[in-house]
């Protein structure tokens, strides 16, 4: 391994702390505004995308900026550095920055939101800070960006300015900086007992004949901390607060760069500061792993009981950033090709795992801006309306469950292999009933989508056959009624001259005389209150809101356009094209080489070697 002297890491963390203050500076003018930060996006990605040659070659760019903490005849210091674990990091967050930027365009300004210059420039400060915590070389300089993420991502949780958005940031800041003092802690411990706290792939080697208490406590202090961010159970009640954050944050700060940065930083102690080997001497990895099965179980059965679509994804992101923790912790405490696996399978997520979610942030986010809907409950029917969105989204829940051909099949495939192999059976049984439960919470949303029909009194629970897809065409989505003609060219319910189908005139066969005439002028009283509380819509994301189907039923849209913005389609599209080819073909993602770079250079000692 080569340590290249540069300031390319430097400056991939500089541009986006530089374009904050040109995107402040240009607040009058929102097309220069914007032009900033695709630029610094852009720019950003290429910087470190420009690093993974050398890295995958064996290389590491520092940049030495000397002394941080003089400490008598020694010292910490302050050097950032691409390493393979750092740009597998780095990579992905400003990557999905750059996607993001464009999807914030079109969300920002479908809603008219307001204080959209400092949404910007927080979101190129949080950026700044979390390829920071990418490229940090010791856990001194990880502490400092991770409590820089924090006091970033404040202003983008409190957007809102309402008072579920002041609650929601009072208790992520009293979570993250509760974390943040046991980081510090961890990290003062750690520098005790061997005298570094640089990061080295298999451990920091003083910590190897530490006294075994001290060390299992200040393992327990830095995953504890760390933990808080990776949303770990019973510390993870504020991300599903935060989803009150406009649709953009919680995709890419609460799906990438936020929660992994807490995964990222107990990857950086299990494989670089203990080490795997240190780690399974001091058996607190199987703690942890426990720890992580018992989150994604829970989580994912928390998420069931969700309606509102962020809090059901929110808690879905508890659960699958312990896919991730698991990995680390059973891999670290295992030998041999079992732990390589496992350790494969959870870096291997961490990716994976951004793809997908960030996806399905993006199709709430559309679904909202679009229709105002929030609730699962509200959207039967509603892929007529947004077909693109909701493919986008059906895609990406399949990869989430595991299913083949998308993301999350490849690395949860490494995680089962790597347990079952090594006789971790609690473990692999846990991953796949979580499989399970993942269907479980994801398929209604689909199946309502594409296979149930909206009707005044609640759902139809008819399927939506809308389309002659095979078979007759002069099949009728309500069972043909006498008044459903068909049209002799595609085989759909005639419309009449107001343009309302038979299947909105005689929605369900439970509706009685007059109840559809009533349900539809209560419809227009909603509709009409909304119009009114335009203003107040971000206090309605959760409660309220006046969000589903139309009186007439949802608008049929092309699936070539036409459901909403391109800069939030375009996004949306360009996240699951993501997941799809770290599924079709894994082995020539950049993602995966780098995650095997990391797992080689951190079990060739002891019962790995």
């Amino acid at each position: 391994m080569t340590d290249i002297p540069t300031l390319r890491p430097l400056a991939a963390v500089a541009i986006p702390a530089v374009a904050a203050v040109a995107i402040l500076a240009s607040g009058r003018r929102p097309n220069v505004r914007e032009g900033w930060t695709i630029l610094a996006a852009a720019s950003t990605f290429a910087l470190v995308a420009s690093m993974v040659p050398g890295v995958l070659a064996g290389d590491t760019y520092v940049t030495d900026l000397g002394a941080f903490v003089p400490l008598g005849t020694g010292s910490v210091d302050f050097v950032v550095q691409a390493d393979a674990l750092g740009l597998l990091f780095g990579l992905l967050a400003s990557l999905l920055w750059l996607v993001t930027s464009f999807y914030s365009i079109g969300y920002m300004r479908g809603l008219d939101e307001h204080a959209q210059t400092r949404y910007f420039a927080s979101f190129a400060a949080s950026v700044a800070s979390a390829v920071g915590v990418a490229f940090a070389s010791n856990l001194l300089v990880l502490f400092v960006f991770y409590e820089l993420l924090t006091v970033a991502t404040y202003p983008l949780v409190t957007h809102d300015e309402t008072a579920e958005a002041r609650a929601a940031g009072r208790k992520y800041l009293a979570y993250t900086f509760g974390g943040g003092v046991a980081v510090l802690a961890g990290t003062v411990l750690v520098y005790v007992l061997a005298g570094s706290v640089t990061f080295t792939p298999g451990g920091i080697e003083g910590l190897a004949t530490a006294d075994p208490m001290l060390g299992r406590a200040a393992f327990a202090l830095l995953a504890t901390g760390f933990g808080v961010k990776a949303a770990l159970m019973p510390v993870h009640s504020w991300l599903p607060d935060a989803m009150v954050a406009p649709t953009p944050v919680s995709g890419l700060l609460h799906a990438v760069a936020v929660v992994k940065s807490g995964v990222f930083g107990i990857a950086r102690v299990v494989l670089e500061v203990f080490g795997p080997d240190t780690v399974a001497n001091l058996g607190v990895g199987v703690v942890l792993a426990a720890v992580a099965a018992f989150t994604l179980l829970a989580a994912s059965v928390i998420a069931l009981r969700q309606d509102n679509l962020k809090r059901r994804l929110a808690y879905s992101t508890v659960s699958q950033l312990s896919y991730i923790v698991l990995g680390l912790g059973i891999g670290a405490s295992m030998g041999g090709d079992a732990a390589r696996y496992a350790l494969v399978g959870g870096l291997l997520h961490i990716p994976a795992h951004a793809f997908m979610k960030l996806t399905l942030f993006f199709c709430a986010g559309a679904i909202h801006v679009e229709t105002h809907t929030d609730d699962i409950s509200d959207m039967a029917g509603i892929g007529k309306r947004m077909p693109l969105t909701m493919a986008a989204f059906a895609v990406a829940a399949a990869g989430m469950a595991g299913i083949p051909l998308v993301a999350g099949f490849v690395s949860k495939f490494y995680l089962l292999i790597g347990t079952a192999s090594g006789g971790e059976v609690a473990f692999t049984v846990a991953l796949l009933v979580s499989g399970v439960l993942n269907i479980a919470y994801f398929w209604p949303v689909v199946y309502q989508a594409f296979f149930e029909s909206e009707s005044p009194d609640g759902h139809d629970r008819k399927p939506l056959i809308e389309n002659p897809l095979g078979g007759r065409a002069a099949v009728a989505a309500d069972g043909g009624k006498p008044n459903n003609q068909q049209s002799a060219t595609s085989g759909q319910p005639a419309a009449d001259p107001e343009g309302e189908y038979a299947v909105d005139r005689n929605p369900s066969d439970h509706i009685r005389p007059g109840e559809a005439e009533q349900e539809h002028e209560e419809s227009h009283s909603d509709a009409h209150d909304a119009h009114d509380d335009a203003d107040d819509h971000h206090a309605d994301d959760h409660h309220g809101h006046h969000g589903g189907p139309p009186a007439g039923g949802w608008e049929r849209r092309s699936w070539l356009g036409g459901e909403g913005s391109w800069f939030v389609v375009a996004p949306i599209l360009t996240a699951a094209t993501g997941s799809i080819v770290l599924g079709l073909i894994p082995g020539r993602a950049v993602f995966l080489q780098l995650v095997e770079y990391v797992v080689s250079a951190a079990t060739v000692v002891g019962v790995f070697a």
